[in-house]
């Protein structure tokens, strides 16, 4: 299995993160993060729902502590030379061997970082980490550490983005035929991942979300379908997805004859999308978008209808979410800046009158401001 990235583009990540590593007074990072794994190595697997770390010292060393089911996964996908196996049993501590790596590195008395926002880290997980680092070495929470370095996308990068994206517009064209009354939700999901896996995508790290009726107003999966009704609204969040990475879009379609408040809604989110286009240039932040969505969505008399957060970075991902950091909500300092990719939506959800409109893109920021992935437009499908 060939890697995804070249050898020395993987090396120059590496090269960069151990830069900042020394530069924040760390001789090492426990990395827990599989996405952290995948754009560093190549490291590509599900074995993250279990105990893995990925050691890397300031000086470049890497060791991987994962399960024997993920030897050979390593070897295949990674430019990783050292793997070691912790091995499973009724009494278990993977924290052992971990600390008997640090112990081979010499890392008594060090300082090293540790990620602790990853998946695989749960509570007792970490208990396990932390017992065989007290006392031994001092830490500290390094887990945007990688992630910052993750959001600004190489050339190679940005291809899988262009790929993804182009499978998420296959996949709307699906929904655009098929979202017609009497249809079954399901049959809808099946044709949109269909159209994503012919053209040689990936499975998403998140689940796409399909709603009807009043159930359009959940915007998170849920398990129960309907059949679209006579004059109904469907609500659709989805993503394109190559090599891990992804590319985001949100819609609303309707059947029938639409309700003149949902021609007003649909008005407001493709006014409150340019807006946030707009102010989606390098230097701005992403409270900079947030503000332009509200000033959009409260002029146009909607902004009680609104939601508090209005989008995330996207990037190679993993299950359970293509959510990345950072995400666009008042007042959140992060500068935007070329080749960043992210997904903005902009949701309106009426609770009184069970009405909801929902328009959302992929962009990538450009020298001068952002480029839309998309070649479906803006405009309301009514079938």
């Amino acid at each position: 299995m060939p890697l995804h990235f070249t050898e020395d583009e993987l090396a120059d990540r590496r090269n960069k993160v151990a830069s900042e590593m020394q530069s924040r007074g760390l001789d090492a990072l426990l990395i827990f993060r599989q996405e952290s794994m995948y754009y560093l190595t190549g490291y590509d697997t599900t074995g993250y729902s279990q105990f893995q770390c990925l050691y890397m010292s300031a000086g470049g060393t890497l060791i991987l502590l994962t399960r024997s089911a993920d030897l050979h996964q390593a070897q295949l996908t990674s430019v990783i030379k050292d793997v070691r196996i912790w091995v499973d049993h009724a009494d278990s501590n993977p924290g052992l061997d971990l600390r008997q790596i640090l112990e081979e590195q010499e890392c008594r008395g060090k300082h090293l970082g540790v990620e602790l926002e990853a998946w695989c880290l749960t509570g007792r997980r970490w208990e396990f980490v932390r017992a065989g680092l007290d006392g031994f070495c001092t830490h500290e929470d390094a887990s945007t550490l990688v992630s910052q370095m993750r959001i600004i996308k190489s050339p190679a990068e940005l291809d899988y983005v262009r790929r993804a994206a182009a499978l998420a517009d296959e996949a709307l064209v699906e929904a655009h035929n098929l979202a017609t009354p009497g249809r079954p939700e399901q049959e809808i999901l099946a044709a949109m991942e269909s159209a994503i896996f012919r053209g040689g995508g990936d499975y998403p790290a998140s689940r796409f979300i399909i709603g009807s009726g009043a159930q359009a107003l959940n915007v998170r999966n849920f398990t129960g379908y309907a059949d679209l009704g006579n004059n109904d609204q469907l609500q659709l969040e989805f993503g394109g997805t190559y090599r891990h990475y992804h590319s985001c879009l949100m819609r609303t379609i309707l059947t029938g004859k639409p309700d003149p408040r949902h021609l007003s809604m649909h008005s407001a989110v493709v006014e409150a999308l340019e807006a946030c286009k707009e102010a989606c240039r390098p230097g701005a932040t992403f409270g900079d978008i947030f503000d332009a969505h509200a000033k959009a969505l409260e002029g146009a008399r909607f902004g009680g209808h609104k939601l508090n957060a209005c989008g995330y970075s996207l990037g190679a991902l993993y299950p359970p979410t293509w959510m990345d950091w950072p995400m666009i909500y008042a007042g959140n300092p992060v500068v935007v800046e070329p080749n960043m990719v992210i997904f903005m939506h902009m949701i309106l959800l009426d609770w009184d009158r069970h009405l909801a409109m929902a328009f959302g893109d992929t962009v990538v920021v450009t020298p001068t401001g952002s480029e839309t992935l998309t070649q479906m437009g803006t405009g309301l499908t009514v079938n």
